[in-house]
């Protein structure tokens, strides 16, 4: 990953570098990791229509952990301000590659890194997701801090209609 302003990161950038993010499409789930940057592996989300899908999560505001309640409430909040802005949207989980600490997320299409920026910041956090076509980009909340890599996805397994609209 390349850092744009390292300086302007939040304490648990590391943690967000290595992060994966399975997002739920219609019928089956996508795992998307952080590559070399210029790597790009698998295919880019037809869904997406070729614009970014930004990865927010509303989860351990402040980065502090929070009770189940409180994230789920957080959550709901979340996805009722995706669905008034009526915004494309799948379900999604971000954690670590070895599945010991997951969040539920929303992974957005329709928002630019501004927006997807201040809607994260609105639920308290450190940093967003953005995938894009050719780059996987962690962006910074409060700062315009961002890292460009790239990427990597693959299809893990089938659901059934988790995709929503």
């Amino acid at each position: 990953m390349h850092a744009i302003d390292a300086a302007l990161t939040p304490r648990n950038w590391d943690h967000y570098r290595s992060a994966v993010v399975d997002i739920r499409f219609a019928e089956r789930t996508v795992r998307v990791e952080s590559r070399p940057s210029g790597t790009v592996e698998g295919s880019y989300p037809d869904a997406a229509s070729g614009a970014a899908i930004h990865v927010i999560t509303a989860w351990n505001p402040l980065g502090r952990t929070a009770s189940d309640d409180t994230n789920a409430y957080a959550q709901a909040l979340l996805l009722d301000e995706v669905r008034r802005r009526d915004l494309t949207w799948w379900s999604a989980v971000g954690g670590d590659v070895g599945g010991t600490h997951s969040e539920e997320s929303v992974a957005v299409v329709g928002l630019g890194d501004a927006a997807a920026r201040d809607l994260g910041r609105r639920f308290g956090q450190d940093a967003i997701f953005a995938w894009g076509a050719d780059a996987w980009r962690l962006l910074a909340c409060d700062t315009d801090a961002a890292e460009v890599s790239g990427w990597a996805a693959c299809e893990y397994g089938r659901t059934t209609g988790q995709g929503r609209r």
